[in-house]
């Protein structure tokens, strides 16, 4: 089954062959699903659309954790302007050497490394300070960067106190990923959790189909066993997706 998707700035650097590992993961859920459920894998084509929804969970999952990251990396790059421009150099010269930090402490191939450098070369070619963060702003679209441009374009007109206003902004940053922090390692228990139950109604099955075949047999190949296991499949993951949206919190 071809999985068709248009890439956001997030998906951008999902490689090929992670989709093909996450395509591979899904399949196999299926045939699981489909022996376990209905005795045969001849049901995994019927079962085929919940690798459209496998695929899409597991996107959001990598971008979340793509967004984390970058989250962080952000806050360092933050740091690293609102020292240059503490001992003296321009806004534009604070970038050039935000970048040379940012290149000491990330892989060159690293998101946040790649935007500096982008970033650097439209102030080469003279393209305003104010434009190059409006467009890193609308690139990434997400919250920290886009408060942080807002403010640090206003008082780079009015003249403010752009150091105060970034160090500000570091705390303000360092004070959410710490209390993101604090929920995960709450939460990371309740994860766990999830995933051991989300694995015995497997278990129970595949012991009961092949310890008890003849207890089992009545449930598949003909309609009540069908429509049986389809509504328990249904409830199985339905459950599954309620217990992801009361363990994911958003800061």
């Amino acid at each position: 089954m071809r999985y068709k998707r248009k890439k956001n700035y997030w998906q951008q650097d999902i490689r090929r062959r992670d989709y093909l590992l996450a395509v591979l993961t899904g399949s196999f859920v299926i045939l699981v699903f489909s022996y376990l459920f209905y005795g045969t894998c001849l049901c995994a084509i019927l079962l085929a659309p919940y690798l459209v929804y496998f695929l899409k969970s597991w996107e959001k999952q990598w971008i979340e954790k793509r967004k984390n990251v970058f989250q962080l990396q952000f806050k360092e790059a933050v740091q690293s302007l609102a020292t240059a421009l503490n001992v003296g150099y321009s806004v534009e010269n604070a970038m050039r050497e935000a970048l040379k930090d940012l290149q000491v402490i990330y892989k060159k191939d690293e998101l946040i490394v790649r935007e500096f450098r982008y970033m650097v070369r439209q102030l080469d070619v003279n393209v305003t300070m104010e434009k190059v963060l409006q467009e890193f702003s609308q690139r990434t679209g997400e919250e920290d960067v886009q408060t942080f441009v807002t403010v640090f374009v206003m008082a780079k007109r009015s003249g403010g106190d752009m150091i105060a206003i970034i160090q500000d902004t570091v705390m303000q940053m360092s004070g959410k990923i710490e209390v993101k922090r604090e929920i995960d390692t709450i939460l990371a228990a309740k994860r766990y959790e999830l995933k051991v139950m989300s694995a015995v109604p497997y278990l129970i099955i595949a012991y009961m189909s092949f310890s008890f075949p003849e207890f089992m047999s009545c449930l598949y190949g003909n309609l009540i066993g069908i429509g049986v296991m389809t509504i328990c499949l249904s409830v199985y993951m339905g459950a599954c997706a309620l217990g992801e949206k009361l363990i994911h919190i958003e800061v």
